[in-house]
């Protein structure tokens, strides 16, 4: 029997059996929907793309995988050397894993790892956003804010390793002069907290943090896991304030096949490379730098980049803006856009019930949660299949 995520098991409806996917496009025995949600926003260049879909065939045909331990390949040398050139500043140093959720437990590992490997015990404390969604790991469920997803954490008490705080730039100064000399890092989803609500906040505050941080020599980190690879309008946030560690997952296969990275700068790394072996980083994943993963992640950034990916989620965006200027309802609290996502936040949760069933009528498998319906489409969306989910989205009110 399939134990499925964030259901009661008891309770739950019959999930949609998908038997074909090709493109936006995701099919029943008996019905074509656009996948609104990209399969949990990763799927950015749709499914079954021929490019990528070759390039794991091709690997396959050679080996499927091989341990990184005193082993190395061509495919995950490639995506090294491909990630140091792809992303900004001194990102050079990858860590390979199997999830978004283990590649943020590696950067905390890091981060905390970094000032013990200086003799500094006293840097325990992580800080972190309200509303924050990390991953469903342990530590990462720590550093997260959100008890929808992590009430069991309730069970151990308060929480003594992490600080939350919200994208308020009074409340970051507050908390770096009240903890600076105890924490190891800041852990932010930069400028778009997904499963938190789609919170979206200004650059402003993250330009502050890289201060704050380089003025108290605290390591920032941005979990780029959802916002990576032009989500919020940016190839990467850190295009635009330069973390010490990134971490990257979902979009970076084209949501092919599990796989994610944490991607440390040179100072990090340094931390690390000694003669002493208690100084190494005690870490790995059996699936890291699993060769069809690589090769997929490799295709998916030629895409990403000889396809001009950021004019795409640009059109998005305006035909987004255009399609929901003026909507409103007395229901709704607010419409929020930002790059490829758009997020409709109601203020009662119940007024969303029975919305999957009705999209999945019209031709669109959406998944809202809590208060939140939203939409993150596959980048190669055509502007009358984007209207369409946009307008499935907008029916849902007028009709009740």
């Amino acid at each position: 029997m399939i134990w499925y995520p964030y259901e009661q098991m008891k309770t739950m409806k019959e999930p949609y059996k998908i038997v074909d996917a090709e493109g936006v496009y995701l099919y029943t025995q008996d019905k074509k929907m656009i996948d609104s949600v990209s399969s949990w926003w990763s799927v950015i260049h749709g499914y079954k793309n021929p490019v990528i879909t070759q390039a794991i065939k091709e690997q396959a045909d050679r080996f499927s995988h091989i341990m990184l331990g005193g082993l190395t390949h061509e495919p995950v040398e490639r995506l090294s050397s491909k990630l140091a050139e792809f992303l900004p500043g001194d990102l050079d140093y990858c860590f390979f894993s199997d999830s978004g959720s283990v590649g943020v437990e590696v950067a905390l590992k890091m981060a905390l790892q970094y000032y013990v490997n200086k003799g500094d015990m006293k840097r325990t404390k992580v800080l972190a956003l309200r509303h924050a969604y990390h991953g469903d790991t342990f530590k990462a469920m720590e550093v997260g804010d959100d008890e929808d997803y992590h009430f069991i954490l309730e069970a151990y008490g308060e929480k003594k390793y992490t600080v939350h705080i919200p994208t308020e730039i009074p409340a970051l100064e507050d908390a770096f002069l009240k903890y600076h000399n105890e924490l190891n890092c800041f852990i932010v989803e930069p400028l778009l907290q997904g499963a938190g609500g789609m919170r979206m906040y200004d650059i402003s505050f993250l330009k502050r943090a890289r201060q704050l941080c380089d003025n108290y020599g605290i390591l920032l980190i941005f979990d780029e896991v959802a916002t990576g690879f032009g989500r919020t309008g940016n190839r990467f946030v850190a295009d635009l304030v330069l973390p010490d560690i990134i971490v990257l997952g979902k979009a970076l296969t084209g949501g092919h096949i599990g796989h994610a990275v944490t991607v440390a700068n040179k100072k990090v790394y340094d931390g690390f490379y000694d003669n002493a072996q208690e100084k190494a980083l005690m870490h790995g994943p059996t699936f890291m730098g699993n060769a069809l993963a690589c090769s997929a992640a490799l295709r998916s950034i030629e895409l990403f980049e000889q396809q001009d990916y950021m004019s795409k989620i640009r059109r998005i965006k305006q035909i987004t803006r255009r399609e929901m200027s003026g909507f409103t309802d007395e229901r709704i609290k607010e419409v929020r856009i930002m790059g490829g996502c758009v997020c409709i936040e109601v203020y009662d949760s119940s007024v969303l019930d029975g919305y999957q069933q009705f999209a999945y009528e019209h031709g669109v498998f959406s998944r809202p949660f809590l208060n939140y319906l939203y939409a993150m489409v596959p980048y190669i969306i055509t502007e009358d299949e984007l209207v369409k989910v946009l307008s499935t989205m907008k029916m849902w009110f007028e009709k009740k």
